[in-house]
């Protein structure tokens, strides 16, 4: 298995209380869900890396950084419940290839079982993960 990380950052911990909330509506947990994931975007990209890249500033050339390569790692969902966390990902990182696996419970073992895999040949090659 790979890094697990919890994401226990004090706006993500706010937000996850007020969907738990019996009384949030369908659109306000959508919206919050959105927000929760371009939270968790903003997390799990830290450890992007970086490269020097030469730009002209307004007073001369510099030199800055820029995240390395021109496409991230990709956004797979699980369906149907992650779904709703793609547009919040997307938003940081457009560039971003997106992909889905389909999964299920399997009602004897209680293991997961894939059922559908979108962008196999991405997640094999994928940078970040």
């Amino acid at each position: 298995m790979g890094k697990f990380e919890v994401l226990d950052h004090p706006l993500i911990q706010h937000k996850l209380t007020l969907i738990r909330d019996k009384n949030c509506s369908t659109k306000e947990f959508r919206e919050i869900v959105n927000e929760i994931s371009t939270l968790m975007a903003y997390e799990v990209s830290r450890d992007m890396p970086l490269e020097d890249v030469e730009i002209e500033t307004p007073i001369g050339k510099s030199i800055q950084k820029q995240i390395s390569g021109k496409k991230s790692g990709p956004i797979v969902p699980i369906l149907r419940a992650g779904l709703g966390m793609v547009d919040g990902m997307a938003e940081l990182l457009p560039v971003a290839r997106i992909g889905h696996i389909g999964m299920y419970r399997d009602e004897e073992t209680l293991k997961p079982t894939e059922y559908f895999v979108s962008c196999q040949a991405t997640l094999a090659n994928a940078k970040y993960s």
